[in-house]
């Protein structure tokens, strides 16, 4: 036999209060107490009482929202990675019946460690880390027990699921390419005290060179950001090996620019190879030789692993690795 449905009208009998003042109660008007309204909300839940598009909110405890928090420094002209992996997680949610609130760092923010309101208001069941950002608002962020989910960076210091890139595969993959073209002479570009992100990829590049007895030179190893993750010229050595690994298109990018400014030719004269295969890739002249991320995958199993923990907090956490694909494209010659 079906279970009789609770109404709204079951619930005003159950306090004693006309249906019109259950409305309001869950509506969140003002015309009513906070201590009559709290009671109406505690009589909801208990009889199981189902409203409006929210479903089962109530009788679950759940807001079905999920936050998202990044830092602006990922949305400068024409970065578009974040906000296309935001495009795709917000189609994974809405499969699994939940809403997304947005929420992007200003460094200001970062420092001071403000926590956003959505946080603070408990209007979200679970949180996405989009991109990595300190280890002092991530700690300041964790006393709050949300379900976490860390998105294209990971961190040992937290109990937390993480979902990246296979980076340190791909680069491997990608310099050993560089390698069976025959190149000796690889430097690699890229601040390593930036993102656990870029420090796999130089390790992937550290593997390939020590598997095949190359030499790595110091002065091959070329920042392209100032360690607060700020854009800086990139100061290329005056012997230059002949090919570099960049941790990035964009890296990629600029530096093709810049060796043409110095007067060399890529892949002429230098070879360059990428990591993302964001527009920077397909912009270049010549276009870059990259590795392809997979953000569909990425965006699903984040959303799926955020899910499963929000409803069983007890999950063991773990890093799951996204495979990527090389493109090869004009930045490379043989030798």
């Amino acid at each position: 036999m079906q279970e009789k449905r609770v109404t709204m009208q079951d619930v005003a009998d159950y306090v004693g209060v006309t249906k019109v003042t259950v409305s309001k109660a869950i509506a969140g008007r003002k015309d009513i107490s906070d201590a009559m309204k709290n009671r109406i909300l505690e009589a909801a839940k208990e009889l199981g009482y189902i409203y409006n598009s929210k479903g089962r909110t109530l009788k679950e405890n759940l807001n079905y929202t999920i936050g998202i928090i990044t830092a602006e420094r990922y949305f400068g002209v024409e970065d578009y990675f974040y906000l296309d992996l935001y495009k795709l997680m917000n189609d994974e949610m809405d499969k699994s019946h939940f809403t997304a609130m947005f929420y992007i760092l200003n460094s200001n923010d970062e420092k001071t460690l403000n926590i956003p309101r959505m946080v603070l208001e408990q209007k979200i069941d679970g949180l996405i880390i989009l991109g990595q950002i300190s280890k002092e608002y991530l700690k300041e962020l964790s006393k709050y027990n949300y379900a976490t989910v860390f998105l294209d960076f990971y961190s040992n210091n937290f109990n937390v699921d993480s979902v990246i890139t296979d980076n340190f595969f791909a680069t491997y993959e990608l310099t050993n390419k560089l390698i069976e073209r025959g190149h000796k002479e690889i430097g690699f570009i890229g601040n390593l005290n930036v993102t656990s992100s870029i420090q796999d990829r130089y390790l992937g590049y550290y593997k390939a060179m020590l598997e095949n007895n190359l030499e790595i030179k110091k002065e091959w190893i070329v920042p392209d950001k100032s360690d607060d993750n700020q854009w800086i010229d990139i100061d290329f050595p005056k012997k230059s090996p002949t090919a570099f690994v960049c941790n990035c298109d964009k890296a990629a990018y600029i530096a093709i620019k810049k060796l043409n400014e110095l007067g060399y030719s890529v892949p002429s004269d230098i070879s360059v190879v990428g990591f993302d295969d964001s527009i920077h890739a397909r912009l270049s002249s010549p276009k870059i030789t990259t590795v392809r991320v997979n953000i569909e995958e990425m965006a699903r199993v984040a959303i799926d692993l955020v899910v499963k923990r929000i409803k069983q907090k007890d999950r063991p956490s773990g890093r799951i690795l996204i495979k990527g694909l090389l493109v090869d494209r004009e930045s490379v010659k043989r030798i």
